[in-house]
């Protein structure tokens, strides 16, 4: 899970990239970067967060009309040092840099076929590295010793979709990518199984050109005064050259995949995604949960509901809507310190917790207290909150995830590589409601998750993707 976005314009973007960057620091505060090109590349990169890498001095020295921007959260590579930052660059052909989001899982024999028989170098032990050299080098075979006046436009579209064809082949795992090509244009591709979100948005310049950009999220597009026109198709590539005309093309149909985790927790409630409303599908979620509450309990019921603020917010006022139990924000969230999940370690997320989260003692003591949060992955967290509330004077707590048990690893972008790191994997519900330290301890049912996230929008899913909350392992298809 990164944050990538790709703009080309007919006036620099690096600001715009910037902002666009913030906009999707939710999905990787590790790192960032930044290249663009008019002459030449011109990059910028570093650990840390958007804000503390890119300084007014660094903005003016990214010039270009087109650029590529990348926020990090690692599944691959080392987790933390300067070499893994992207976007990554390579000279030939042309100029390319390339931004990924998203996880390879046979990066070891690809990583051989790039070395041993490509011959290409590479520097970094990342999955994003593999897929850029695997691109370029496909793509100067397929141009052969051709001179570049002699490549029309459309020619060398169909060059680009035949080296996208070649990885989408070889790669198996999820691939949302952005890349820029010197002298050229800007690329977007898409996995065949949609995995990882990309979406495209345009604007008219006051020259009356059309201006694009491809991002994770469509959450910087109305800031910046562009329009939202679709997602990009699985198995599709999108290419704006720069003369600012579009070619399309999908290349393969599978069944469409879309990560499931998403509409959880990952994207901003405001994100339009696979042309469905994350914030519409987690009230329905808090809705479905509460429906099911009272299958399994009645007419039990709290004192009050409380989120485990921000991204639950939305599922516990609908739950609370459903069981007409008074929803209250009893924990104030501090919004400058980051997200536990994508933290480092579990000592990390244990100490944030305390850092990030205070408790409203009025809205606590002496009541039953539901907190709902939008999952539980290694517990830490949950139980840090749950220590919380009782030490604030809760008569009872209960615990109500708004996603089922995350019992296998994800293979696709989510860092999550061993079935050990996962409570629901390692406990049985009795004894991860003891771990927590609550009551009750209620789950979302895949099917109500599945539910709420397909209910509505004409998104054309044929099932999400939710191999880790048990269900089967994308497989690439042969076509």
């Amino acid at each position: 899970m990164c944050g990538i976005v790709g703009i080309i314009s007919d006036k620099p973007v690096a600001t715009e990239i910037y902002d666009s960057l913030i906009q999707l620091q939710h999905r990787g505060q590790d790192a960032a970067g930044i290249i663009t090109c008019n002459d030449r590349l011109h990059f910028k990169t570093g650990t840390g967060l958007v804000r503390d890498i890119f300084q007014d001095k660094h903005i003016q020295r990214l010039q270009g009309t087109m650029g590529i921007g990348h926020t990090r959260y690692p599944t691959s590579g080392a987790r933390s040092g300067a070499d893994e930052v992207q976007p990554f660059w390579t000279s030939s052909p042309y100029g390319i840099a390339f931004a990924h989001n998203g996880n390879i899982v046979n990066y070891s024999t690809l990583r051989k076929e790039v070395l041993q028989n490509r011959k290409r170098y590479l520097n970094t032990d990342s999955d994003s590295e593999m897929l850029m050299q695997l691109f370029a080098d496909s793509l100067q075979r397929l141009m052969g010793p051709s001179s570049d006046e002699s490549i029309t436009e459309e020619r060398f579209f169909d060059l680009l979709c035949q080296a996208t064809d070649e990885l989408f082949s070889l790669a198996e795992g999820s691939i949302s990518a952005v890349s820029l090509i010197k002298d050229r244009g800007l690329l977007a591709m898409r996995d065949p199984h949609g995995i990882r979100p990309l979406v495209m948005g345009e604007r008219v310049s006051a020259t009356g050109r059309k201006e694009y950009i491809f991002a994770s999220e469509d959450t910087m597009f109305y800031m910046l005064g562009f329009t939202l026109v679709r997602d990009i198709d699985p198995g599709e590539v999108v290419y704006i050259n720069q003369a600012g005309e579009m070619f399309a093309k999908r290349l393969r149909l599978d069944t469409f995949n879309p990560c499931i985790f998403e509409y959880v927790y990952f994207s901003r409630p405001d994100a339009m995604m696979n042309n469905i409303s994350v914030y519409r599908a987690r009230l329905r979620m808090g809705e479905n949960l509460g429906k099911r509450w009272k299958q399994v309990y009645g007419d039990k019921r709290p004192d009050v509901i409380i989120p485990a603020p921000s991204t639950s917010n939305t599922m516990a006022l609908a739950m609370a809507r459903e069981l007409g139990v008074n929803y209250s924000e009893g924990l104030h969230k501090n919004p400058f310190i980051g997200r536990t999940f994508i933290m480092a370690n579990q000592e990390e997320r244990r100490q944030s917790v305390r850092f990030k989260l205070v408790p409203q003692r009025l809205e606590i003591m002496n009541k039953v207290v539901m907190i709902v949060d939008d999952s539980i992955v290694r517990g830490t967290t949950s139980r840090e909150i749950v220590a919380m509330v009782r030490n604030f004077g809760a008569k009872e707590v209960y615990f109500a995830s708004a996603c089922p048990p995350v019992i296998q690893p994800c293979f696709y972008g989510v860092d999550i590589p061993t079935s050990g790191e996962l409570l629901a994997a390692t406990y049985d519900l009795e004894a991860s409601r003891k771990y927590l330290g609550v009551e009750i301890l209620f789950y979302q049912q895949l099917e109500d998750l599945i539910e709420a996230v397909t209910r509505k929008g004409k998104h054309h899913i044929d099932s999400p993707c939710h191999a880790c909350l048990g269900g089967p392992y994308i497989k690439r298809n042969a076509v």
